[in-house]
């Protein structure tokens, strides 16, 4: 973590650490701080050790591609090139099948561990990347949202006890689906990144630099608007970065992960699951889904590297005796055309399927893969799950949050998670 006065304030933002971002603090009143503690805190009542881990594929994943409606001539029409055989499917029903690289999450679901949404979209969905990104993690349908929906969530927890890592985002920079004007989320590549950076002519290992760092912290007035948030960002920011440490110091993996980002971000979050370190909510995020062109290769190591990273994890966390506990939900800004394009590849388009994790979770086929005949004015698919459903299906069930609350509304539920 680098910190100097210079990037303490940017752009409207509360810069604090390393990845410890708050948006738009000082561009909001104090009374609407007060007001999102005060929800944050109604919509996490419920204490419970339960973890939801949330996987971002972004770039708009093909969902016919991964999972594939094998038995419908009109895929193989419409994808003359990139249509998956039906000798390579991994056959999940007498239907619909598994891309043949996900072969690690064709074992969780023989196991019983996974559940499969289909369908999954909203009204009106957008085709932009960055506005679609917006509308499944702020709930704003028309993009423009700045609250994201898990940032409501855990401003009730996040530093709630003395505990910095009730959420983490292993990404260079908070997703919006964290942010939150009333707590701070803390947001690592690496563990060895998340520290106070000494300097090579630091003889004391950076010791000084840190009791500086907190001085600088302590002379803001505590009058002021957010001294309370900004003090405890602080405090918390040093706690958080020698936990971290220790935790790892500590935490043996009993599988051998993948090589690569994905794998090693998992790592990092069942770190901090086996270590107990109260982790509530972990993010993380697989991307290069934008497939315009020679996608069969591309989306191939896409899957494997999804299925291997996911299967790594949750048999870690078995081994460890931590997965009852643990639930995966993966999401992704949209799918793509059901047609492919002249550049052996798809284009931007609509619903996609999702996949749920975890030994709680009912192992199954939810919602209704949409038909491939039947599609909107622009050839896309028609959704036929509400992605708000799945978001309060986690909540209520798993998460012990009001839903309600939380999503401002009321969507529905999915059976692939128990009622309480």
């Amino acid at each position: 973590m680098k910190f100097s006065r210079r990037t303490m304030i940017k752009d409207g933002m509360l810069v604090v650490s390393a990845g410890m971002v708050m948006p738009g603090v000082f561009s909001r009143g104090i009374a609407s701080a007060k007001t999102l503690s005060s929800q944050g805190a109604r919509f996490s009542q419920a204490a419970t050790d339960k973890t939801l881990i949330v996987v971002q594929m972004a770039g708009g994943n093909d969902g016919l591609n991964t999972v594939i409606p094998y038995t419908d001539s009109n895929y193989f029409k419409m994808r003359p090139t990139l249509a998956i055989p039906d000798s390579k499917t991994l056959h999940l029903d007498n239907r619909l099948g598994l891309h043949p690289e996900l072969a690690p999450l064709k074992k969780l679901w023989d196991s019983g561990h996974m559940a499969i949404v289909e369908g999954v979209g909203y009204p009106n969905s957008s085709l932009s990347h960055f506005q679609a990104m917006d509308v499944w993690q702020t709930l704003d349908l028309n993009g423009g949202g700045r609250e994201g929906w898990l940032g409501k969530l855990v401003s009730g927890w996040v530093d709630k006890d003395g505990h910095p890592f009730k959420s983490l985002n292993v990404d260079t920079q908070t997703v919006q689906a964290l942010q939150s004007i009333s707590a701070q989320v803390p947001t690592l590549k690496t563990v060895n990144s998340y520290r106070v950076n000494a300097d090579p002519s630091d003889k004391d290992g950076g010791t000084s630099r840190l009791q500086t760092l907190m001085k600088l912290y302590s002379t803001y007035p505590k009058s002021a608007p957010y001294a309370a948030l900004l003090e405890a960002t602080a405090v918390n920011a040093q706690e958080g970065s020698r936990q971290l440490h220790e935790a790892a110091s500590n935490y043996t993996p009993q599988v051998q992960y993948p090589e690569g980002p994905f794998a090693a971000g998992l790592q990092i979050l069942a770190e901090t699951i086996v270590q107990g370190l109260g982790l509530r909510v972990g993010y993380v995020t697989l991307g290069g889904f934008d497939t315009h062109a020679n996608q069969s290769e591309d989306h191939a190591q896409l899957m494997k590297t999804l299925g291997e990273g996911l299967l790594a994890f949750y048999s870690d966390l078995q081994a460890h005796g931590k997965a009852d506990n643990v639930v995966v939900m993966t999401w992704s800004e949209f799918g793509r055309r059901v047609e492919e394009n002249g550049s052996q590849g798809t284009d931007h388009g609509t619903a996609a399927p999702l996949f749920v994790l975890g030994n709680a979770v009912t192992q199954g086929i939810y919602g209704e893969p949409p038909s491939l005949t039947s599609l909107d004015d622009a050839g896309n698919l028609k959704y036929t799950v509400d992605f708000r459903s799945v978001y309060a299906t986690v909540l209520d069930r798993w998460l012990g949050a009001s839903s309600k609350d939380v999503l401002g509304g009321t969507y529905g539920s999915q059976n692939f998670l128990p009622q309480v």
